[in-house]
């Protein structure tokens, strides 16, 4: 007798897998239950098919979260750099700040130092961008990348700040509550402090990014070619 056709002409071989759709599986799992649950194995599950089939396109959920943040950013569209250095690279590292605000979980996958060699070209150019721009201002390439690192520290750092404390009391919150800043201590000992007292909720609150990363690119780059001989010479 012969054997009964699969339903839907399927012949019990998996279903075929794209990075499309593996990249989208994964952005659900991760807005619906956090970066750090996501596993190959409860990815294969949401998609339906078997863990092996997924290491067909992806090593490791280091890879896969790698994938994540270079498709992300694919989609973001490239503004025009200018001509002058220091606002290139104020431009390019807004930018860089923005696409992570968007995703902090990505900001904590790449806060080790060689993740720079994991992106590919759709992510680097905000790095490229940083560093010729330090190399066009008259930095060395050693201190081009010095002044990258230090951007991006900075970066991240107010990327997992403001992260961190999302779910903590706001301003408005923290004000109702009794001695909530600094009315309980020695005034002695923290003057200013104990003056600014409540307003500190607010004044925490603040964006300060873009004010503060144009002075630290301008001091930057001031330090930097004001320790670089003249290479004219």
């Amino acid at each position: 007798m012969p054997r009964s056709s699969a339903p839907n002409g399927r012949t019990g071989r998996p279903p075929l897998t794209s990075r499309a759709q593996i990249v989208d599986a994964a952005r659900q799992l991760i807005d619906r239950d956090g970066w750090e649950t996501l596993t190959i194995r409860r990815l294969a599950a949401e998609i339906g098919v078997g863990a092996t089939t997924l290491y067909h396109h992806i090593r490791d959920k280091e890879d896969l979260l790698i994938l994540l943040v270079n498709h992300h950013v694919e989609q973001v569209e490239r503004p025009r750099l200018p001509a002058d250095p220091p606002n290139r690279i104020v431009v390019a590292a807004t930018v860089m700040h923005d696409v992570l605000a968007d995703w902090p979980w990505a900001a904590e996958v790449l806060t080790a130092d060689g993740f720079v060699a994991r992106l590919d070209a759709s992510a680097l150019w905000m790095v490229e961008a940083i560093v010729a721009a330090a190399i066009d201002h008259g930095c060395t390439p050693e201190q081009a990348v010095d002044i990258f690192r230090n951007i991006w520290y900075y970066t991240v750092g107010e990327i997992l700040v403001r992260a961190h404390s999302a779910d903590r009391p706001t301003g408005t919150e923290l004000r109702a509550l009794p001695e909530a800043f600094f009315s309980g201590h020695d005034a002695s000992l923290v003057p200013q402090l104990v003056a600014i007292g409540d307003r500190w909720p607010a004044l925490a609150s603040r964006d300060i990014y873009p004010t503060g990363l144009r002075v630290f690119v301008h001091g930057l780059l001031e330090q930097a070619t004001s320790a670089t001989p003249n290479r004219a010479g």
